[in-house]
C-alpha cells in the first residue's frame, strides 16, 4: 500500500502547530490552541505540566503517545496536593506531608493514617454542585499497608459507593454499577475515580472512605489503627462524566480551557473525488450531554464528511452535508474506552465504511461533499463541537482503497 497524502501520527509539535509526517512540505499541518497550562504523562512516565498553546502528547500505558484532545473543565477543589490544609476535613484520619515521590516525580504524597476510633474515617472537601450535573471526583492513590478504599455520594448526592483494591487495581464492589474507574500510573499509584449527578443545589461532597474489606458497605464503621495508612495525591473535583487530565490547585479552582486542534491540508491535497478518510483513536471521552466530532470540511456547516459521537456515549455516525443537505451514512456502537479504527472510502458515488477490521456499510451516496480543504478535530475547521479524546493517527488517501486493504488498515 503506498503513503497516505497525509498522516498525522503524533511526534512532532510545537507551541501553536501539531507536525504531520506527510506531507513533508507543512500542507498537513495542525494548528493548535489551548490558553492555559495543562498536565500530560510524559515519555518517563511521569505527570508534568505544559505550557500555553503546547500540544500534549500523552504516553499513558503505552509504548507511543496518543494526541490527548480535552474539554474544558475545573478543579473545584483548592490546595489539589496539600491534604494538611484545613480546607481538607480529615473526619479519623490524619496527613503527614511530603512523605513518598507522587506522580509527577516530586516529593510532594501524602501520607493519610486511620486513629484508633471505633467509627468511619473520612476525607472530603465541600464543592458547590447543582441539580442534576454529573460531577466525577478522582485521587491518585498508593498502597501503603491498607488494601482497600472506597469512594461514595454524601451531602447533595445519592449514597451510591464504589470500593477499590489499591494494591491489585480493581474495582471489586460496585452494587449501583455507577460510574467509576481505576487506572494505572506506574510506580504503585493508581488514579481512582467515581461520578455521581447531583440530587440538590448545594455546598456537597463525595466522601473518601476507609473500608476494611473488598465486600466492606458504605462509610462503615470500625476500629481503626494508627499503624494503618494509604499515600494519597492529587485530589480532583470537576463537573464531567469522567476524570480528565491532573488540574492543579493551591489555593483557589483552577480550570484547564479545551484543546483546539484543525485547520490541516489545502483544496489541492483533499478535493479529491474518490479518497479514504482513516482514524485510529485511543479513547473517546464521554461526553454525556452532547457530541464531538472530526471532520473533512470546507471551513463552512454547509459541506463536510464528519464522524460524530453521539449523546448516548455507545455509538458513532457518519454523516456528510453538502448544500445543507443532511445524509445519514451508518450509525454503529463501539466501546469509548478501547482503541477503535475506522475509515470510510468513496469511489464511483459509493461509500464503504469499515471499523475494527470488519466492513460494516456500503450503499451509493448522493450527494457527496465537494471541494473539501480541511481536516478538523470539531464540526467544521474552527468550529464548536470539538473532539475529545486521544488519537493515534489520522490518514487520508486520494483514492479509495480495496476492501483488503481497508480491512488491513482498520484490524486492531
Amino acid at each position: 500500500m503506498e503513503n497516505p497524502k497525509l498522516a498525522l501520527i503524533p511526534s512532532g509539535y510545537k507551541s501553536g502547530k501539531v507536525y504531520s509526517i506527510l506531507p513533508v512540505d507543512g500542507d498537513g499541518d495542525f494548528d493548535f490552541s489551548r490558553n492555559t497550562e495543562s498536565s500530560r504523562v510524559n515519555k518517563e512516565g511521569l505527570i508534568e505540566t505544559v505550557s500555553n498553546n503546547v500540544p500534549r502528547l500523552d504516553w499513558l500505558n503505552s509504548d507511543c503517545p496518543s494526541l490527548l484532545l480535552e474539554p474544558q473543565r475545573t478543579n473545584a477543589f483548592t490546595y489539589s496536593q496539600d491534604f494538611s490544609n484545613s480546607n481538607w476535613t480529615k473526619t479519623e484520619f490524619t496527613i503527614a506531608s511530603n512523605q513518598i515521590t507522587a506522580p509527577n516525580g516530586t516529593l510532594t504524597a501524602s501520607e493519610l493514617f486511620e486513629t484508633s476510633a471505633s467509627s468511619g474515617k473520612f476525607l472530603h472537601q465541600n464543592t458547590s454542585v447543582a441539580t442534576g450535573n454529573d460531577y466525577t471526583v478522582s485521587y491518585f492513590i498508593k498502597y501503603q499497608n491498607k488494601q482497600y478504599i472506597q469512594l461514595t455520594g454524601s451531602t447533595g448526592f445519592d449514597v451510591s459507593y464504589v470500593n477499590y483494591d489499591i494494591l491489585n487495581g480493581e474495582i471489586v464492589r460496585n452494587l449501583d454499577n455507577a460510574d467509576a474507574s481505576i487506572e494505572n500510573f506506574g510506580n504503585g499509584w493508581y488514579r481512582i475515580s467515581l461520578t455521581l449527578e447531583a440530587t440538590s443545589t448545594t455546598s456537597g461532597r463525595i466522601l473518601l472512605s476507609g473500608i476494611r474489606s473488598a465486600t466492606s458497605l458504605r462509610a462503615e464503621s470500625y476500629f481503626g489503627s494508627i499503624s494503618n495508612s494509604y499515600y494519597i495525591w492529587g485530589g480532583q473535583m470537576e463537573q464531567g462524566s469522567y476524570p480528565t487530565s491532573y488540574i492543579k490547585t493551591t489555593g483557589s479552582a483552577v480550570t484547564r480551557l479545551k484543546d483546539e486542534c484543525n485547520n490541516a491540508g489545502d483544496s489541492q491535497l483533499l478535493n479529491n473525488p474518490e479518497n479514504t478518510f482513516f482514524i485510529d483513536l485511543n479513547k473517546i471521552y464521554k461526553t454525556g450531554t452532547g457530541d464531538s466530532r472530526i471532520s473533512l470540511n470546507d471551513g463552512s456547516a454547509t459541506n463536510r464528511v464528519l464522524f460524530s459521537t453521539q449523546t448516548n456515549d455507545t455509538t458513532i455516525i457518519l454523516y456528510s452535508i453538502r448544500n445543507n443537505v443532511t445524509t445519514t451514512v451508518k450509525y454503529f456502537s463501539v466501546d469509548y474506552d478501547a482503541r477503535n479504527k475506522i475509515a470510510y472510502t468513496f469511489k464511483d458515488n459509493e461509500i464503504k465504511f469499515y471499523v475494527n477490521g470488519e466492513k460494516i456499510h456500503e450503499a451509493l451516496f448522493l450527494p457527496i461533499p465537494l471541494n473539501l480543504s480541511k481536516i478538523s478535530f470539531d464540526e467544521n475547521n474552527g468550529g464548536s463541537r470539538s473532539f475529545q479524546g486521544e488519537v493515534n493517527e489520522i490518514r487520508y488517501y486520494d483514492r479509495a482503497l480495496t476492501e483488503a486493504e481497508a480491512i488491513k488498515l482498520t484490524t486492531t
